[in-house]
């Protein structure tokens, strides 16, 4: 597994301003929690983010959605120490993410889209390697998860399709036991009974507390399942809303024609769906699709509504 003890190091910031950052975070209180304040970031001379701000808190599974090349996965990069930024700061329970202690790497793992596997290793030995690392992992919990994701642990990755590689990196990942979960596009490759099982495996996760983030494009696979909703640009958080909020302040309705006043309109077989204000309370259920839309197109209003 890609883990976090992978580092790669950048060396944008001058040791002055490392510092600087590191006194600021000292500022905020110390919470079990992911805190990003004010942070940029860039590859040489592209930039990624620019003076954003967000704080993650336990028992929740975050989706964290934007358009190709936001920066989503940098994120996750940052969040894991694996990136520096170039000013602000991001804290994992109250230590600098990139500063890597090892409290720090013992508590959190990244699982990102793509991994390079080792051909002729099985997941028992895979994990096995990994365990002495995370004092909170559980061989008889990975057992467990390989079980419900219907993949032989003995069987080695190079005999294994994508999927079941996919699946088997899932349950090492959440057999770690560590607090902070981060996954890159965790749905890829697997098929329909099995995204169903990943579903359920969050959910029993979210329940004892896990801070869970998905950064993902597969929005139809985690649609029951993300809450809140982050969705990203460059330099603005969009969004950053539960679904309770969201569906206080949007409805999500379908009808035989278009809404005039919709804020995003789609056309479906036998009718459309519409994003609107909700001006009379009207629950609905959130169609994320939809929702993603009607914030890159009304983006002043969406600030408006909910910040």
């Amino acid at each position: 597994m890609q883990c976090v003890s992978n580092l790669i190091h950048i060396n944008n910031n001058t040791d002055n301003e490392q510092r600087n950052n590191r006194l600021n975070a000292n500022n905020i209180t110390h919470r079990l929690m992911i805190e990003i304040r004010n942070l940029d970031f860039s590859y040489k001379k592209t930039p990624v983010f620019h003076n954003i701000s967000l704080t993650f808190e336990p028992g929740n599974i975050y989706g964290l959605l934007g358009e190709n090349g936001v920066g989503k996965t940098t994120l996750l990069k940052i969040i894991s120490g694996l990136q520096r930024p170039q000013a602000g700061f991001c804290m994992v329970d109250g230590m600098a993410s990139f500063d890597r202690l090892p409290q720090f790497l013992q508590n959190l793992v990244f699982l990102p889209d793509a991994v390079t596997l080792p051909d002729n290793v099985t997941p028992t030995s895979y994990i096995k390697e990994l365990a002495p690392f995370y004092p909170k992992y559980a061989y008889g919990t990975f057992l467990h998860l390989m079980q419900e994701m219907e993949v032989d642990p003995e069987r080695k990755f190079k005999e294994m399709s994508y999927g079941q590689q996919k699946k088997s990196l899932i349950a090492c990942a959440l057999s770690l036991g560590t607090d902070y979960v981060l996954l890159d596009e965790p749905t890829n490759g697997l098929d329909i009974p099995s995204k169903s099982d990943f579903r359920t495996l969050l959910s029993k996760r979210m329940q004892e507390g896990t801070t869970i983030i998905i950064s993902t494009h597969q929005v139809k696979d985690v649609e029951n399942l993300i809450d809140p909703i982050i969705i990203l640009n460059h330099d603005d958080v969009m969004l950053n809303a539960s679904i309770e909020a969201i569906t206080s302040k949007l409805s999500f309705n379908y009808d035989s024609a278009a809404d005039p006043e919709a804020l995003y309109t789609e056309q479906l077989p036998g009718g459309y769906m519409n994003v609107c204000v909700n001006r009379d309370g009207r629950e609905s259920q959130v169609n994320i699709e939809g929702l993603f839309n009607a914030v890159l197109h009304n983006r002043a209003l969406i600030k408006e509504l909910f910040f």
